[in-house]
């Protein structure tokens, strides 16, 4: 099957993978971008599960000041080399993960981390398994696995605090 390039362009756009794998994934879908884009999630999830055992002990640490000053995060944020922790998406990767514990209030990286007996709902009280506030379909663990499948190495949240004036 041929595939177009404004096609292959557009799902590049969207999902931030190779040409080739796109191309690829086009093909498999028969030529329709949505089909292609769900291919190339799972293609994603697969390599991430390969780098999730791989120590990720480099990073930085990042912080986000809400216009007003009233509301702050911090975060820390690893991933396996300081090459990596460098890149400009890594350090967007940070700051927008800062910006989603400054805006929705989460009190736990993840839901393990939740205590026992806890009445919270996950979805709300984990940042992992919140909707990400610039796009509501995905949470903030795609939005990790979508930078892992990009970057090549394991990332991870390891801890945050929020700061708000008067809390």
């Amino acid at each position: 099957m041929k595939v177009s390039t404004d096609d292959i362009r557009e799902l590049r756009e969207k999902s931030g993978a190779g040409v080739m794998e796109c191309r690829n994934a086009l093909v498999a879908a028969e030529g329709q971008i949505e089909k292609a884009l769900e291919i190339l999630r799972a293609q994603n999830l697969v390599k991430v599960e390969k780098k999730k055992s791989r120590p990720a002990a480099q990073g930085l640490v990042e912080c986000y000041v809400h216009a007003g000053g009233r509301i702050g995060a911090l975060i820390e944020i690893n991933c396996e080399t300081d090459f990596v922790a460098r890149t400009d998406q890594f350090k967007e990767l940070a700051h927008n993960v800062a910006m989603q514990v400054a805006a929705m209030e989460p009190e736990c990286v993840s839901q393990d981390q939740l205590p026992a007996g806890s009445e919270a709902d996950p979805k709300v009280a984990c940042l992992m398994l919140q909707p990400y506030i610039r796009d509501q379909a995905i949470t903030i663990q795609d939005l990790v696995n979508q930078a892992i499948a990009k970057l090549g190495e394991n990332i991870k949240i390891s801890r945050f605090a929020r700061f708000e004036v008067g809390g």
